[in-house]
């Protein structure tokens, strides 16, 4: 049944234009919309954030326990968490981070997934500022009533190590490694100690920083164009350092169009262990993969 309430509630909650929105859209539903700041180390707000931001952890709540950073949480942990920052049904959510595109689309991405309506603000809180919108003084934070999502995952989003490892043999597939490309060739050594420099065999190096100019996304035409050049028409499948810039890269081809895309989860925190036995997780050096 739908209570005078409930139609209030829908009314006041506006239709997501898509999965990116600009400044002056959220300005102009700064009050409808939940807005989540997912801003991860080293870019951090500085106690700082968009009037009425609520703290999105993926450091913490939102992220699975165990070993790996900033893996996916099974539905039930994804579902109190997102109650526990007031979430309820039927809300429209923008997140965004403090770097501009960094994390805000791996949030995106756990939403999406999820099955909830959900954009990114391009440029994030760099673009906001820019454009002379209020900023409060305070870090993101919620202490209000908890809200009543629950939310169902969807299977396909994310792919696992097996999987990854079967799929670099498939041709129909492109495997896309959005790390820096000395990172990739194993020229710099990874932020978290112990992994292996380099790359999976047979995977792609598209890095994050390449789909954006100025902290925004590159123009839809630009992104298809290097996106058909690099992948075609082929499955796509992205990995990073931990699973968070991967995303990055399944925004850029989202907004190209309908890419059927995946996120390896682990990425190569998990691939890039020393512990990984060389013959499942084989790694290479230098620079191949690179190209069409």
């Amino acid at each position: 049944m739908v209570t005078e309430s409930t139609t209030q509630q829908s009314e006041a909650t506006p239709t997501l234009p898509g999965p990116l929105v600009d400044t002056d859209w959220l300005a102009a539903h700064l009050g409808s919309v939940v807005v989540l700041d997912a801003s991860i180390a080293p870019h951090l707000p500085d106690g700082e954030a968009i009037p009425g931001a609520r703290p999105f952890d993926l450091d913490g709540a939102f992220s699975a326990p165990g070993d790996l950073p900033h893996t996916m949480p099974g539905a039930e942990q994804f579902s109190e968490a997102l109650r526990s920052l007031g979430i309820d049904d039927g809300d429209a959510l923008v997140v965004y981070d403090a770097a501009g595109l960094y994390s805000a689309p791996r949030a995106w991405w756990m939403l999406r997934a999820a099955g909830l309506a959900v954009a990114v603000l391009d440029g994030g809180l760099p673009a906001w500022k820019t454009a002379g919108h209020p900023v409060q003084d305070t870090a993101p934070t919620y202490d209000g009533p908890s809200g009543n999502v629950s939310v169902e995952l969807d299977p396909d989003a994310f792919v696992d190590a097996d999987t990854v490892a079967m799929l670099l043999a498939d041709p129909g597939t492109a495997v896309v490694d959005a790390r820096s490309r000395d990172r990739f060739a194993g020229e710099a050594p990874e932020p978290r100690p112990g992994l292996r420099a380099g790359h999976m065999p047979g995977s792609r190096n598209l890095p994050f920083t390449e789909l954006q100019r100025d902290g925004r996304f590159l123009p839809v035409e630009e992104l298809r164009r290097v996106f058909d050049a690099e992948i075609g028409d082929r499955r796509l499948v992205t990995s990073c350092g931990s699973g968070v810039t991967a995303s990055v890269v399944a925004l850029a081809a989202t907004l190209t169009g309908n890419r059927e895309v995946a996120v390896y989860d682990g990425s190569w925190a998990e691939w890039g262990r020393p512990d990984a036995p060389e013959v499942e997780r084989p790694v290479e050096t230098g620079a191949e993969g690179t190209g069409a």
